[in-house]
């Protein structure tokens, strides 16, 4: 009989992830007559209460300052769409990879990677604070949504992308990981990392941070340069469509230098299988060298112009002094945590138990749960609801 997946078999290459190899769930379920392994572990992400939180939670400024500036939400759904256009033109996974971007982020605290690593050194003598790791520690256990298990019960694959960063000895479910990630999981991380140069990019000049003029005689714009006269487009740096025009043309470049790169280097290694290709000493999907070049100097002009820009840091730095505080006081009276919280304390320890309290929230509810708990004061325009 015809099904999904081997619909669809022909289309990929060889070292795409199947279900076929698949390591399953931690708790076994029936096949769903509809809807792939890897389609159901994506509806599973988008469908739970913390990818819904991500549109509340910074990616670089604070929410709230700015309607236009991207959220937790918006960067995980660019990541998404970027991941399957990458990976359906290398013959791998769509939903696979689909699947791993959209819950690359579903672990990240608010207040992005200053509350991260606030949260870490809070919790440096229990285990800290890593946004990967939560990712994972969400879909097993946090969410709450079945009632013969914990957690979203997604496949191996999905969690072990999650995980992303890996050591030597690392582990799933007793099951050590490989060297390297799978390649679907390798192009959602890529993914991740050129949407953000361009659309940090793309909000610090929307923010005033920065102007495309500061781009001038930087290696990137070089690239673009030769990007743009080899596919015959251009447009002057005075057209109010400048900005999104460039931003749009790095993108392009940067997706199709990913894209040519990677299928060079797996044509070159040989790999004809998803388990030959996680083995290998070095990842398969990259940037070519001048393009990784051009990517780290982008990423640190972002660094010393936008992320460590007085105005950002000022009002992440108030927000997270916020959020240790919050984290003191539920240290000091967790009758305060939400109830599942609570329930928590005897299994994972109260440090921890209210670090994901904390790290589930939204800017905006620890900004009101800060000034309500902390200060006994109202935010006015910020009641909203209330976490497990």
């Amino acid at each position: 009989m015809w099904t999904l997946e081997k619909g669809k078999e022909h289309a990929r290459a060889p070292y795409a992830a199947t279900e076929a190899l698949s390591k399953g769930r931690r708790f076994p379920e029936k096949d769903h007559p509809f809807r792939t392994l890897w389609q159901r572990d994506r509806d599973r992400i988008v469908h739970s209460q913390s990818f819904r939180r991500l549109e509340y939670k910074t990616q670089v400024f604070v929410t709230g300052f700015c309607d236009h500036f991207r959220t937790r939400m918006t960067h995980t759904i660019e990541v998404a769409g970027i991941s399957r256009t990458v990976a359906r033109t290398l013959g791998l996974n769509e939903d696979l990879t689909e699947s791993i971007a959209l819950g690359h982020d579903i672990g990240h605290p608010p207040f992005g990677h200053c509350g991260e690593r606030e949260l870490n050194k809070l919790l440096s003598a229990h285990g800290g604070f890593d946004h990967n790791l939560q990712a994972l520690r969400v879909v097993d256990v946090l969410e709450e949504k079945y009632p013969g298990h914990e957690g979203l019960n997604l496949s191996w694959e999905v969690r072990a992308g999650l995980m992303k960063h890996r050591t030597a000895d690392s582990c799933l479910d007793g099951i050590p990981l490989s060297p390297q990630l799978m390649l679907e999981a390798q192009v959602a991380d890529l993914a991740d990392d050129l949407t953000y140069y361009a659309h940090d990019l793309d909000d610090g000049i929307l923010a005033g941070l920065i102007t495309p003029d500061d781009l001038e005689g930087m290696y990137i714009m070089d690239l673009l340069q030769k990007y743009w006269r080899d596919h015959g487009v251009r447009l002057a740096p005075n057209s109010p469509k400048y900005v999104p025009f460039l931003i749009r043309s790095l993108i392009d470049m940067m997706v199709a230098d990913l894209i040519m790169t990677s299928h060079e280097r797996i044509q070159g290694s040989g790999v004809a299988s998803p388990v030959a290709a996680t083995e290998l000493d070095q990842p398969l999907i990259r940037f070519s060298p001048a393009m990784q070049e051009a990517c780290e100097e982008l990423k640190r002009f972002l660094f010393q112009r936008v992320y460590w820009s007085d105005a950002v840091l000022e009002d992440n730095n108030r927000a997270v002094a916020w959020m240790s505080e919050l984290f003191v006081f539920f240290l000091e009276h967790p009758e305060h945590l939400g109830s599942k919280s609570q329930r928590r304390i005897e299994r994972d320890g109260l440090h921890r138990a209210v670090g994901d309290y904390i790290a589930m929230m939204t800017d905006r509810y620890a900004i009101e749960q800060y000034f309500l708990l902390v200060r006994g004061e109202t935010v006015p325009g910020l009641n909203h609801g209330h976490l497990g």
